[in-house]
């Protein structure tokens, strides 16, 4: 039995989901279950997180690790409170994605893939975010980021200078819907 102890509201949260799905369809709540425990823990999901879930959801822990290991939404270490994700692929690269990375670096004083000393960010490129006709952009939890200038860096570094709960890709209150 885990040590993990979610927030009665997060618990309901999944068992709410469940209640959507057949008992032997248990692993349908996975991939939600995880967004709810990264938003939950700090943004991350450590291996006894992971484990709490397997046993929420009845599943074996490696079917847990899998998911939460190949989808990279998924954060397997601590982070910053942002997350700050500058796409590099071909239009953003075109229309100066490398030098919106440098700005964030020299700014911010981390090169990518690191977080801040005080814990607020951590930068990385990634892959396509699917929005080439607004390059370049970047994408801090859900919200997109796009046609960015060093000034917009400015201002949306400004903005989540001072955020006391983490940005996740989805908030916990993304799943009461329904």
């Amino acid at each position: 039995m885990s040590e993990i102890k979610f927030s009665t509201e997060a618990e309901s949260l999944i068992q709410n989901i469940l209640k959507r799905y057949p008992n032997d369809r248990k692993k349908s709540v996975l991939i939600p279950a995880l967004h709810i425990a990264q938003a939950e823990f700090d943004g991350w999901l450590s291996v006894p997180v992971m484990d709490k879930v397997a046993e929420m959801l009845e599943l074996k822990p490696i079917e847990v690790y899998e998911v939460a290991s190949f989808y990279t939404m998924f954060n397997l270490n601590p982070v910053g409170k942002c997350v700050i994700e500058v796409c590099r692929t071909s239009s953003c690269w075109l229309r100066g994605a490398n030098d919106i990375v440098a700005y964030i670096e020299k700014k911010l004083n981390i090169k990518n893939g690191e977080t801040t000393k005080d814990g607020k960010f951590t930068l990385r490129t990634v892959e396509c975010l699917g929005s080439c006709g607004t390059a370049p952009m970047l994408q801090i939890g859900e919200k997109f980021h796009e046609n960015l200038t060093f000034e917009k860096v400015d201002e949306i570094l400004n903005t989540h200078q001072n955020l006391e709960k983490h940005c996740t890709y989805l908030d916990a209150t993304t799943f009461r819907k329904n």
